[in-house]
């Protein structure tokens, strides 16, 4: 990487095009060196860990040099693009220092990397050292040796019980946590105050830390590198993680292992909204807007929420408390090229069904084409999953990270009915209600769930529970 050192010249730095994001990808440029660039012109395209953006260049002039190539991960405040805003001849360059090809010696553990400033749009800050965070400090070995004195007391004592440690200190979704991952709570490292043990506390003694490097003796052979690992490319195929697949494996991850997941089911006959779907389509008010089942069982999630507020809530683990909203942003889940993402309706609840009608034709077409927003996909509520399109019956949805509910609709397809004493051929479809059983119990999903049923057979609660 180069700098510049005309005046003239202004470099434009990669910005934190969402919240708290510390990286993204350029996924390609728009302009080359020697291109002439407006105020406001899309330059290039990246992709952070919610979307791919399109950046715009803040100011008029000639393109002088690109500093990475696409596909390559740049941190929020490196500079990306050297624009000469007089436009006159190409500035003078200096390079900088290369960075030694190898250090010998390891780094004191006294020089951490700089924390990372907040920045806004278009600004960044100093580039640190080191991409990666430092790991936690390991359990100290006097730790490790109480513990194995005594299991080895315990065992010499030919069954007696041995006299165990004081029993550490942490809350009861912190104790679920580390049974689940298999972790020793008397074996990690408490962080919290008054030295409770929290989450991130278990999650760091999951991976256990990097050895140090020792620095190398004045007069020992260089070591042989290892040799690279070979994998089977003619019948294997590997895609590296990352982007919009590393940020939702990581969130649904950290969804399953913290949120106690229950799924209720319910079969549901919904013929009549079928044909309400289908006369909604010739009325003139719905005039170029997408009319599907989906419209209406969105709908319908609404309707069961304003009937029961508690479900459209989101736990709070440092305060301890439930924080019920009072809007809903509904969520809906969308499978893209680059990977799953869940935009949201801001305030659906105050829309009309005409209005939800058209966001949703925006959301869908938005995911389509790449274009999602980050914000987009921030401050979800509750979240509608649609696994019928693919033919599924139904499934067991994971919660989105801060949700306390997510409804999978299956596949709609004639099956055998009882209907006015009759067995007949209906559209039947199956729903599922995943929801977080902190702040939810069986008796509010219960009824949310039913609420969802009860409209779409008789989609004219609609109109009588709205």
């Amino acid at each position: 990487m180069t700098t510049m050192t005309n005046a003239s010249v202004r470099e434009f730095k990669m910005p934190d095009v969402g919240e708290g994001l510390t990286e993204a990808e350029i996924l390609k440029w728009y302009v080359q060196p020697g291109d002439t660039v407006t105020d406001g012109q899309v330059v290039c395209e990246v992709e952070t860990a919610k979307a791919a953006v399109e950046l715009p260049i803040p100011y008029d002039g000639v393109v002088r040099e690109l500093h990475f190539p696409e596909g390559t991960t740049v941190d929020v405040g490196t500079s990306i693009i050297a624009v000469d805003v007089a436009g006159g001849a190409a500035p003078v360059v200096e390079e900088e220092a290369p960075a030694p090809a190898s250090a010998p010696v390891a780094e004191p553990e006294e020089e951490k990397p700089a924390a990372r400033q907040p920045v806004l749009v278009g600004y960044g800050v100093a580039t640190s050292s080191t991409r990666r965070r430092p790991r936690r400090t390991p359990a100290p070995d006097t730790v490790v040796q109480q513990a194995a004195a005594a299991v080895q007391q315990e065992l010499n004592g030919h069954g007696a019980p041995a006299l165990s440690p004081e029993r550490p200190l942490a809350k009861p979704p912190v104790r679920k946590l580390a049974k689940d991952l298999g972790v020793d709570l008397t074996t990690v490292v408490p962080t919290g105050p008054d030295g409770i043990i929290t989450r991130e506390d278990v999650h760091a003694a999951v991976t256990p830390p990097a050895p140090q490097e020792a620095a190398p003796a004045a007069a020992a052979p260089v070591a042989a590198p290892a040799a690279p690992v070979s994998y089977d490319t003619a019948h294997e195929t590997r895609v590296p993680v990352k982007g919009v697949r590393k940020a939702t494996a990581a969130a649904m991850v950290g969804s399953a292992f913290t949120a106690p997941h229950v799924t209720e089911f319910v079969t549901v006959d919904v013929t009549r909204t079928m044909k309400l779907v289908e006369e909604l389509k010739q009325d003139k008010e719905f005039t170029g807007l997408r009319v599907n089942p989906l419209l209406l069982i969105a709908k319908a999630l609404l309707v069961a929420i304003r009937r029961n507020p508690e479900i459209n809530a989101s736990w709070d683990e440092a305060a301890q408390e439930i924080v019920v909203k009072h809007y809903v942003n509904l969520g809906i889940a969308a499978a893209t090229p680059r990977g799953l993402i869940v935009p949201n309706i801001k305030d659906a609840h105050a829309k009309t069904l005409p209005q939800l009608a058209e966001s949703l034709g925006e959301l869908v077409s938005t995911a389509r084409e790449g274009k999602t927003s980050p914000s987009a996909m921030q401050a979800g509520t509750v979240t509608i999953t649609n696994v019928g399109v693919f033919g599924v019956d139904t499934g067991t949805p994971i919660l989105n990270p801060g949700e306390s509910a997510i409804l999978a609709v299956g596949a709609i397809k004639p099956q055998p009915w009882v209907h006015k004493g009759k067995v007949k051929p209906r559209q039947v479809t199956t729903l599922a209600l995943s929801f977080d059983h902190r702040l939810v119990d069986g008796e509010l999903g219960s009824k949310v769930l039913a609420d969802v049923a009860a409209i779409l057979e008789q989609p004219k609660r609609l109109i009588s529970w709205a």
